[in-house]
């Protein structure tokens, strides 16, 4: 039977931290009573180390854990992955640091289940969040949203915040529309599901930074900025067919 939650867990190399983040994630989820069912599925997105063994051993110890090997890198390509195969209700997925305050998840879901949003998403840069980071990686992050509002109009406050839920139809019609496989995957699932029309929710949260992520901050920005262009053009292009 199928979960009408699944919460997706995009892993790289991810071995230390695999089952620690996994048995906490389970233990809120008993614990506080999540009133969906759901079900845990680690995406291994061709790591190099043990974690492909460990996300074997999680599952063939819990039911409701289960996982699925993607061979080719990719935050978007593992995610795009998991959702078109799913058939839950809601598909999210979280940092498997699990740097967003779990205590949010509940609100998340309920934005989508009960309240009708087609994305629920956590926001860093809205009152009410709590937030534990470099001031580097804070002036960056205000820097890119100032850019993409500024290139693409956006009106949601973080682009690139971990920790999302979506509907069946953002998977259904917005995925198939979004090509980033990699980092920007974030920022273009929401940027089209704005121009598209569909319901948009942010929630504050709690969240501290992972001082031990290995993303590479100044090669991801040029990327950003690439992508950024990329969609703007798109855009125009749609714009002038119209």
């Amino acid at each position: 039977m199928n979960p009408v939650v699944e919460i997706d867990l995009p892993v790289y190399n991810e071995e230390k931290c695999l089952r620690k983040s996994v048995e906490r994630l389970r233990d809120f989820l008993i614990k506080s009573r999540f009133r969906h069912s759901w079900r845990i599925v680690i995406l291994n997105n061709a790591s190099t180390d043990r974690t492909l063994e460990v996300a074997k051993a999680l599952a063939s110890e819990f039911s409701d854990v289960t996982y699925l090997n993607i061979s080719k890198k990719g935050r978007g390509r593992a995610l795009r992955e998991a959702w078109m195969k799913s058939r839950a209700k809601v598909c999210a997925y979280m940092d498997i640091d699990l740097s967003t305050d779990l205590r949010a998840f509940p609100k998340l879901i309920d934005s989508v289940l009960k309240e009708g949003y087609d994305i629920a998403t956590g926001s860093r840069l809205m009152r009410g969040s709590r937030i534990k980071r470099s001031l580097k990686r804070e002036i960056l992050s205000r820097i890119y949203i100032f850019l993409l509002k500024v290139w693409l109009g956006i009106s949601f406050k973080d682009a690139q915040c971990g920790f999302k839920a979506v509907n069946m139809r953002i998977r259904k019609e917005v995925l198939p529309r979004i090509l980033d496989q990699e980092w920007f995957f974030d920022s273009e699932l929401m940027f089209k599901s704005q121009r598209y029309g569909y319901r948009i929710k942010e929630i504050p949260i709690v969240w501290i930074e992972d001082k031990s992520s290995t993303v590479h901050i100044y090669k991801t920005v040029k990327n950003y900025l690439l992508s950024m262009l990329r969609l703007k053009l798109e855009f125009m292009i749609d714009s002038v067919h119209q």
